[in-house]
């Protein structure tokens, strides 16, 4: 059974209870998930997990203890809140991280983005879908693995200047990849969706999607590598944004001169918009933070000019200014994230991005990227389940998988069309994503693969 919000709060409440000294903050984190795996054509394994864990954050004369439990009974309760101390007097004075937020009057809507059809979700549910989905790859002879989740998810926060903080949210989720054997060049088609309703998860769609892609990727050849006109599709599109949050957004990575990000001057297209929301319906929504302060919309990237980046608390202090509700978890070595990114379309028709494109590639979606140079964003990776060759306005043969290196900056400084339609992503690691697919001017592929699915 899922707390509700009286009863996680008092449960805070006990929690500072116990703080002796210093000042205190007590973090509730409560996940209540389902999850379905199918692979090779049938469901594998049916899970589910409920579990709620209690951080306390203390702090004493600059010095700062964490420590979390899933005892939620008084004795847990107070063992978490002496570990905590404990470790505060054993610390170094850190006052960098010494700081808690403070109320500012802003109320943040408790249960947006909880959807009582996502809760009540059950394994019957899950099956339907997964076997839509298995349905859609046996008509093209692929094998169908992938997987069908549920979950609702709190956040409370509590702290002695006077956080009194508490969110629930649901969100379902459908991935697949379809495949038609492991040899070299084996082809795969790949499809995904996420929503805070699992009503709006439609199967059916996500496995014509993918297998669809899937059967077209049969007899892939190998690419030149080289720099192409591209099409990005929305999955590629939200992972370059996952890792542009991961390394450029944040307040600690501008303060320390590793991010991107230069303000107020121009460094994409100036049909590039790019910000944060955690309030807003149509993503994942998450209007607190992990410290409790409502979620602020950032707008990150207006019109292609860097204009602001997103706080906690202790980067906030340090700047003068006030957090934007994007705090992670204490103890944080990454600064605050932005967790619900959304990019602004265009006003292309989906399947009019490739027209006038005389030789360009189709890119369904890119894996294993990593940051090469965060100052500059410049990234590299792979293409995966779905890369194509695009010839006079069409796509005509499918493509081996590249390698990528690029500058995410530069190629977002020439976006010649964004889809008109957008499409929300779960992110891989963390946050969601609602992105458009663009039609980019020049991407840079410096390798490519013996095999489609992977080096």
């Amino acid at each position: 059974m899922v707390a509700g919000r009286d009863e996680v709060l008092a449960l805070l409440e006990r929690v500072l209870g116990h703080v002796d000294g210093g000042s205190a903050e007590a973090l509730y984190l409560g996940e209540d998930s389902a999850l379905t795996r199918f692979a090779t054509n049938r469901i594998h394994q049916n899970v589910r997990q409920h579990d709620a864990s209690v951080q306390v954050r203390v702090i004493t004369d600059d010095q700062v203890g964490v420590a979390s439990t899933n005892r939620l009974e008084e004795a847990g309760l107070r063992d978490v809140v002496e570990r905590a101390t404990a470790i505060a007097r054993r610390s170094a004075p850190n006052p960098r991280a010494a700081m808690l937020p403070e109320p500012d009057g802003r109320e943040a809507d408790p249960e947006l983005g909880y959807v009582a059809a996502t809760a009540d979700a059950d394994a019957d549910l899950r099956a339907e879908g997964a076997r839509a989905v298995i349905a859609a790859g046996q008509r093209k002879r692929l094998e169908t693995s992938g997987s069908y989740s549920t979950a609702v998810m709190t956040v409370a926060a509590a702290n002695s200047l006077g956080i009194r903080a508490f969110h629930r949210s649901t969100r379902a989720s459908l991935l697949t990849v379809m495949m038609d054997g492991f040899a070299s060049g084996a082809a795969s088609g790949y499809a995904h969706t996420g929503a805070p309703d699992v009503r709006e998860i439609d199967a059916e769609s996500i496995g014509h999607e993918a297998a669809d892609k899937g059967q077209r990727m049969r007899g892939a050849t190998v690419p030149e590598a080289g720099e192409y006109e591209v099409v990005l599709e929305e999955y590629a599109v939200a992972g370059l944004l996952e890792y542009l949050a991961y390394i450029g957004f944040s307040g600690l990575a501008y303060e320390e001169g590793r991010s991107f990000m230069e303000l107020g001057r121009r460094v994409m297209g100036e049909n590039v918009r790019i910000w944060d929301d955690g309030t807003d319906p149509s993503g994942l929504p998450s209007t607190i933070d992990f410290e409790g302060v409502p979620r602020q919309r950032v707008d990150l990237i207006s019109d292609g000019v860097a204009s602001a980046i997103v706080h906690d608390a202790a980067t906030a202090a340090r700047a003068g200014t006030t957090s934007t509700g994007h705090a992670l978890p204490a103890p944080n070595l990454l600064g605050p994230m932005p967790m619900n990114l959304f990019m602004g379309g265009g006003q292309t028709p989906r399947e009019e991005l490739i027209t006038g494109i005389e030789r360009g590639v189709w890119v369904t979606r890119f894996h294993y990227i990593n940051p090469v140079h965060p100052k500059k964003a410049i990234l590299t990776g792979m293409t995966k389940d779905g890369t194509f060759l695009i010839e006079q306005g069409r796509i005509t043969r499918p493509l081996m998988n590249f390698r990528f290196t690029q500058s995410i900056p530069e190629a977002f400084s020439d976006v010649r069309a964004a889809s008109r339609e957008t499409k929300l992503l779960p992110g891989e690691f963390f946050g969601a994503y609602r992105a458009p697919a663009l039609h980019l001017g020049s991407f840079n592929f410096t390798g490519v693969t013996a095999a489609e699915g992977g080096e």
